[in-house]
């Protein structure tokens, strides 16, 4: 009998493709959002507000594996919203935490992030590590058995305001420029989001990630400009590259972390999705949605 896995969060940018892989394994999903996506059935969807506590515990007492990817995704919304992002990641990640406790779930999954561990990230980064504290927690008092995975830089080829390949690639392509608010020296480990679905889904297939600190980034460090210079050698060196070093104190630059209250395993995904292929389907994605039809 396949396990019942509930999604908070589902429909969202990194949600729809972990209930993508999901459903290919066979489990039982279901998928607590807001609002239905495109890519999710509607017969698994169910409208959902995390901050909505007796719903969130109706829900989670189906469930043998819970997956939290709900809340404030956004870094500079967080920064303008310190309330709404606390309220969001923290209290309603711990609705979602209580509920698991008290229905006794096999294993806690939370989406948390790089910033986390960083002192940049702001009330995004603060509002995520909160929630790792939180869940430490209840694993000590409780013995509620959880895996937190700290995402880094993902993309993919579908819309998302937190897609920030996808939205770099549809501004250059329209406009015949990339604006980027930083030096160009920042470096990232980018990751394609399939690549990361198929390792959120074997991390619950072992009990080897139990109550573990994962982190999902790329194999290859590279510098923002060093992306911008491949993708304007795709798109045929007729681009103009904008830098400008201001608007970016709350970004981390080389690396997120500032210090280590626990230590985290690095998964990285084999085979994966090298960042040029992934670019090349990205542009050709963009070029259908924005160009074709023009």
């Amino acid at each position: 009998m396949s396990k019942k896995v509930l999604v908070f969060g589902g429909c969202g940018f990194l949600g729809s493709y972990l209930v993508e892989r999901l459903c290919m394994k066979k489990y039982e999903v279901t998928v607590a959002d807001l609002n239905l996506s495109k890519y999710i059935n509607k017969d698994i969807f169910v409208e959902c507000n995390i901050l909505d506590k007796i719903k969130v515990a109706e829900l989670v007492k189906n469930a043998d594996i819970v997956y939290n990817f709900a809340g404030m995704a956004n870094l500079d919304k967080a920064v303008e919203d310190p309330c709404g992002t606390i309220e969001l990641n923290v209290i309603g990640n711990l609705n979602i935490l209580d509920a698991c406790m008290q229905s006794g779930v096999e294993r806690f999954v939370y989406a948390s992030s790089a910033y986390s561990m960083s002192d940049k990230g702001s009330f995004y980064g603060i509002s995520k590590l909160t929630s790792e504290k939180l869940i430490e927690e209840y694993n000590a008092k409780y013995d509620l058995k959880y895996t937190i995975i700290r995402y880094g830089s993902v993309y993919s080829e579908r819309i998302s305001e937190n897609n920030y390949i996808y939205n770099l690639l549809k501004n250059a392509i329209i406009s015949g420029k990339i604006k980027h608010f930083g030096d160009g020296e920042e470096i990232r480990e980018y990751i394609h989001a399939s690549d990361v679905a198929q390792l959120s889904v074997e991390i619950i297939e072992s009990n080897q990630f139990e109550n573990e600190h994962i982190i999902l980034t790329g194999m290859e460090r590279m510098k923002r400009k060093e992306l911008f210079e491949m993708i304007n050698d795709i798109l045929g060196n007729k681009l103009e590259i904008e830098l400008n070093d201001n608007g970016y104190e709350h970004h981390y630059k080389t690396t997120p972390y500032s210090f280590t209250p626990r230590i985290s395993k690095k998964l990285i995904p084999n085979p994966y999705i090298d960042i040029g292929q992934g670019i090349l389907e990205t542009i050709k994605s963009i070029y259908e949605r924005e160009v074709g039809d023009k």
